[in-house]
């Protein structure tokens, strides 16, 4: 069973590194959920605005949102219990990395899309 992935920030453009990252990930099997401040789809996977109350289990929550936008969903993130939590180039965040370690949530400052293309995801 591959490992669900909740993608944070998702835009429905298409040279967004958050659309292509959704792409990736599907492209590659695995499940995603995709937030973003759109809804639409990317790759026949829906965008919602709002992280659904039903979430089946997230193994990894990378992020495409700038850190002052992050803060909105730390109570969220926190409360999915992800196993990583993936800061792609510019979403860096001191404070949150220091409270998901804090929970025992792996974090890492990578890049989704070149993890998954090189099998290291």
């Amino acid at each position: 069973m591959m490992k669900h992935v909740l993608v944070l920030g998702a835009s429905l453009k298409e040279y967004r590194y958050s659309n292509i990252a959704v792409k990736t990930l599907i492209k590659n099997h695995y499940p995603v959920t995709a937030i973003g401040n759109r809804s639409g789809h990317i790759a026949g996977t829906e965008v919602l605005r709002e992280i659904p109350a039903n979430l089946k289990p997230v193994d990894t929550v990378t992020l495409y949102l700038g850190p002052p936008n992050q803060k909105a969903y730390y109570e969220k993130i926190l409360s999915l219990k992800p196993n990583r939590l993936i800061f792609n180039p510019g979403t860096e965040n001191e404070e949150l990395k220091k409270l998901a370690n804090q929970q025992g949530i792996k974090t890492l400052e990578a890049c989704t899309i070149n993890m998954v293309s090189h099998g290291f995801f």
